[in-house]
C-alpha cells in the first residue's frame, strides 16, 4: 500500500471549496486502488494530529497569518518534514507559495507530485516576485497534473513544463453525496418555486456573478446562489439596485440542501469569466445530478465538463446578454433542457468519475516511486 501526503493551505471541515473535495474524491477511493491518504492543511483552530474525515486521517498546523491569500504558519515546517518521513509520495496542491517554502526547507527527498488546480491570476504583481520560486519549484517535482486538456494547453505556466505534465480530469462519486427527501424537496419548492436556475460556489471576485445578475434582471427568471464569500455584499447591494426580487441569495448551506436544490433545478448557470476557474467543481456535480449546464468559454475545464450545444450552452464571458439568452434557451425549450442533461448526465458517468480519478493517481503514484 503506497501512503500518501497530501498537501494544502486548507480542508474539510475548515473550508468546503472544489479543491477540498478533489483531495477527498482521491483520498477517499485510495483503499480499492493500492493506496492510503493524509492530508496536513492549515487551521485556526490550532494544531493536531490523527483526526479523521471519511476514511482518511488528516493533520492540522497552526494558522499564522494570511498574507495576499496565502496562509502561513511556523509550526508546519515541523509537522511537515515529519510527516513527509512517514510517507512514499508527497501530493501537493496548486496554487500555495507557502508550500513550496516547506518542499525546500524539508528537503524530504520524497517521489512528489502537484495538482496543478490554477494559474495564479489576480495577485500580478506579487507572481512576479513568487515566479522565480515558482518555477524552481514545479521544476524539481516528479510529476504535474492538469485536470483537463484545455486548461493544460491555455495555461503559460504549463505549457512551459509540457514535457512532465499529465492530464487527470476531476472525478465525482455519486454514492458519497446525500440523497434529497421528500421533506428538504417540499421546503424548497415552497421557497423558491418549481422552477430555477441554480448557481453553487463561493461568491468570489472571478465567479462573474455581477453579469447573472444583470442577465436576471433582463430576463426575470428566478436564479438561487447557494454560497456565501467575499463578494456577497457587494452583490446584494447590485440586486438591490437593480430591484431583483427573482434573485434568492441562500448563503452557505449543508450538503443535503445543495442534494436538494441541485435535483430540483431546471439548469444550472455558472458564469465565471477568468481563468481562476480553472475547472467547476460545482459544474460537474450538476452534471452528475443530469441538469443542462450554462458556463462561459475561458479557456479551462469548465468547457472540458459542459460541450457547447450537447451537455448545455457555452457563452462568451462577461457579457450578459448572452447569458440571458442562454438562460430564456433552456428556459422556454423544456425538452431541450431535459436532453441537454441527460448527454451531461452521460458525459458525466464516461469521463468524470471518481474511481476513474483514484485509478489514474494509483497509477501515476507507481510511476513516481519506481522512478526513484
Amino acid at each position: 500500500m503506497i501512503k500518501v501526503l497530501h498537501v494544502f493551505k486548507t480542508y474539510y471541515p475548515e473550508t468546503m471549496g472544489g479543491i477540498e473535495q478533489v483531495i477527498f474524491q482521491i483520498a477517499q477511493g485510495g483503499a480499492s486502488h493500492g493506496f492510503s491518504s493524509q492530508v496536513l492543511y492549515l487551521s485556526e483552530r490550532g494544531s493536531a494530529r490523527n483526526e479523521t474525515v471519511g476514511n482518511h486521517l488528516t493533520h492540522r498546523s497552526k494558522l499564522d497569518l494570511h498574507v495576499a491569500s496565502t496562509g502561513f504558519s511556523l509550526s508546519a515546517f515541523k509537522d511537515f518534514s515529519e510527516l513527509a518521513k512517514e510517507v512514499d509520495v508527497v501530493h501537493y496542491h496548486f496554487p500555495w507559495p507557502y508550500m513550496d517554502l516547506l518542499h525546500f526547507a524539508s528537503r524530504h527527498g520524497k517521489p512528489s507530485v502537484v495538482s496543478y488546480h490554477s494559474d495564479i491570476v489576480k495577485q500580478k504583481t506579487l507572481l512576479k516576485l513568487y515566479e522565480p520560486l515558482m518555477s524552481r519549484f514545479l521544476s524539481s517535482v516528479d510529476c504535474i497534473v492538469a485536470s483537463s486538456p484545455n486548461y493544460a494547453q491555455s495555461s503559460p505556466v504549463l505549457t512551459r513544463f509540457r514535457d512532465k505534465v499529465e492530464i487527470i480530469p476531476y472525478g465525482l462519486d455519486a454514492a458519497t453525496y446525500p440523497a434529497a427527501t421528500s421533506q428538504k424537496l417540499a421546503d424548497w419548492r415552497a421557497r423558491v418555486g418549481e422552477k430555477f436556475f441554480l448557481f453553487v460556489g463561493a461568491l468570489r471576485y472571478y465567479k462573474g456573478l455581477n453579469y447573472l445578475l444583470e442577465a436576471a434582471r433582463i430576463t426575470g427568471l428566478p436564479v438561487v446562489l447557494l454560497g456565501g464569500g467575499h463578494e456577497e455584499v457587494e452583490l446584494k447591494e447590485q440586486a438591490s439596485r437593480l430591484g431583483l426580487t427573482n434573485v434568492h441569495f441562500l448563503g452557505g448551506l449543508g450538503d443535503d440542501d445543495k442534494a436538494a436544490l441541485l435535483t430540483l433545478c431546471h439548469g444550472f448557470v455558472f458564469p465565471s469569466h477568468l481563468r481562476s476557474e480553472s475547472f467547476g467543481i460545482s459544474l460537474l456535480e450538476a452534471a452528475m445530478y443530469g441538469k443542462p449546464l450554462i458556463s462561459c468559454e475561458i479557456g479551462s475545464g469548465t468547457t472540458f465538463i459542459n460541450i457547447a450545444n450537447e451537455t448545455g450552452l457555452v457563452v462568451p464571458p462577461r457579457d450578459s446578454m448572452a447569458l440571458a439568452g442562454a438562460m430564456n434557451a433552456l428556459w422556454n425549450n423544456d425538452e431541450l433542457a431535459r436532453e441537454m442533461g441527460q448527454r451531461a448526465l452521460c458525459r458525466y458517468r464516461d469521463v468524470f468519475s471518481a474511481d476513474e480519478m483514484a485509478k489514474a493517481y494509483a497509477d501515476l503514484y507507481r510511476k513516481v516511486c519506481k522512478a526513484v
